[in-house]
């Protein structure tokens, strides 16, 4: 029977017809809930271009539960895998607190603590001085002259937990008046916590009984000669120069990105320039303040502005760079802009990929809107749950690293005899190569706290700077969404931006480093 007699009136009234009315709606109902098992399993387990293959042969009602459906559940179970680690956090930081106390002999302040006042930081030693502007906290370290000015990102200590931000949005939806979650403060507003208090005593070498300086190599860090270089004044950097020692025209510089290292670059795309590229400039490859084998002070807080310095001093003025092109990855965007700010007659080109920039709306604090896009607090895709584990939870991340980074050469070394020495570990080596403290600053004083500065620097270089700017980012990038990129695009018109399906954060350089070096040396090639 075909299915348009079945809701004919003469089929009703026959006696046949209930069976098969009834049997009509089981099998479209069975139909359904197969798509949409089908669907979700294509969610779960397909990504990149097998899973836009997949979804071809869905109608627009299954692709449209299936959003609705993973949405839900995958904000359902991030409430509760989050809170749970919230709980967690509180358990870590009460352990860490002893096993410093009994380690290094002292009570080790943390960011999940209260936030103590200016005035009682400054009346301390009457060396510190601190001052607020926009979201950031701008510590000045005064002795006999001005030694330091940081940039701290208020992110460090603002991360409310699940439940509180929960609880304020519905306080916020309600007709009860407004209200947001602040870290305390003085009355005058200015709010200088404990734990950067502390720090900067160290490094200004103000101490008394109850603040002692951080060691230099902490217990829970790495103690292996690649993580401790007795070059603590300068960056680990990698240089290609000539072979004859001929002059060079000119020079390119390669930033990696967050926990990462210069063999990003040294094993990528540096093997794949030209001989001819090669004769005219010298490759710089670094790695930055806390990562590889350059220096992990643990007494940095791992400002833009130390980092900048520490590639001026070990890459621009040791090396006596005049002019130069930069090549950039993800964090490394920002470090390149910031340089091309402060090098505007040098800088010639200027290649960013994976660019993190996300442009703050209005009426929004910059560092905890940039925290919110970059750590969604959601348990999938896999690699926002690990950013938002590393961004949202001090000791957390402190146990990952401890797991990890302090016994990174038994994991590399498991890792070389499971794939029988037949897969290279550069990525490895510099994921794990890094302190707690050196990742958990970069990421917030940097991505979080360079908010409003990216955007200046932008400004700067559309309207001051004449060097082409490209920007690369893979389609499937699930860390940072392509719109970063067009957003560059937006603010700098000029810019050339190109989206390469199929790859991801990842492999828009590993796997395709071939093309990209060909690439590069046309965009060095304009400028000549």
């Amino acid at each position: 029977m075909r299915p348009s007699s079945i809701h004919s009136p003469a089929t009703a009234a026959s006696s046949s017809s209930p069976p098969t009315l009834h049997y009509h709606h089981q099998s479209t109902t069975f139909t359904r809930l197969g798509a949409l098992l089908q669907a979700l399993l294509v969610s779960a387990f397909l990504t990149g271009p097998r899973r836009r293959q997949a979804y071809v042969g869905m109608g627009a009602a299954t692709r449209s539960a299936l959003a609705s459906t993973g949405r839900v559940a995958n904000e359902a179970v991030s409430f509760v895998v989050f809170m749970l680690l919230d709980v967690l956090e509180v358990l870590l930081c009460i352990v860490y607190k002893v096993a410093d106390y009994v380690v290094e002999g002292a009570w080790r302040p943390c960011y999940c603590s209260r936030s103590s006042s200016a005035s009682a930081a400054a009346g301390a030693t009457g060396k510190i001085v601190v001052s607020e502007r926009g979201g950031s906290k701008v510590v000045s370290m005064l002795s006999a002259t001005r030694l330091h000015l940081e940039d701290i990102s208020d992110t460090l200590y603002t991360r409310p937990s699940v439940l509180a931000c929960a609880a304020a949005t519905a306080s916020a939806s309600s007709s009860s008046p407004r209200r947001s979650v602040r870290v305390p403060s003085t009355p005058a507003g200015v709010t200088v916590h404990s734990a950067i208090v502390q720090m900067l005593r160290g490094k200004i070498g103000v101490g008394d009984g109850k603040h002692k300086p951080y060691p230099s190599t902490r217990w829970s860090d790495c103690h292996c000669a690649n993580c401790n270089p007795a070059d603590t004044d300068r960056l680990f950097v990698h240089v290609e120069a000539p072979q004859d020692g001929a002059a060079t025209e000119e020079d390119v510089l390669f930033i990696h990105g967050f926990i990462s290292s210069s063999g990003f670059w040294t094993e990528t795309v540096l093997p794949n320039v030209s001989p001819e590229a090669r004769a005219r400039r010298r490759l710089f490859a670094v790695d930055l303040l806390g990562f590889g084998r350059s220096p992990k002070p643990a007494d940095s807080l791992y400002t833009l502005r130390e980092h900048v310095e520490m590639i001026e001093r070990s890459v621009i003025e040791r090396h006596g760079v005049k002019s130069f092109h930069i090549v950039a990855h993800s964090l490394g965007s920002i470090l390149a802009l910031a340089l091309a700010v402060k090098y505007p007659a040098a800088v010639k080109s200027l290649t960013l990929v994976a660019p993190p920039y996300f442009p703050v709306p209005r009426g929004e604090v910059g560092t905890q809107y940039v925290l919110r896009k970059v750590a969604p607090r959601r348990v999938w895709p896999p690699i926002a749950f690990g950013a938002s584990v590393a961004c949202w939870y001090e000791h957390l991340s402190r146990a990952v690293s401890i797991v990890l980074c302090k016994h990174h050469r038994l994991w590399e070394l498991a890792f070389r005899v499971f794939t029988l020495y037949r897969v290279r570990t550069y990525l490895m080596d510099g994921f794990f190569c890094h302190t707690h403290i050196a990742s958990w600053h970069t990421l917030h004083n940097i991505i979080c706290g360079s908010a409003g500065k990216i955007d200046k620097c932008l400004e700067i270089v559309r309207d001051q700077l004449t060097c082409d700017v490209t920007v690369y980012h893979g389609r499937d990038d699930e860390l940072l969404p392509v719109q970063c990129s067009y957003a560059v695009k937006a603010k700098i018109p000029r810019a050339q931006v190109k989206v390469i399906d199929g790859k991801d954060h990842v492999t828009i350089v590993v796997g395709r480093q071939k093309d990209l070096a060909r690439e590069l040396e046309e965009i060095w090639d304009r400028k000549r």
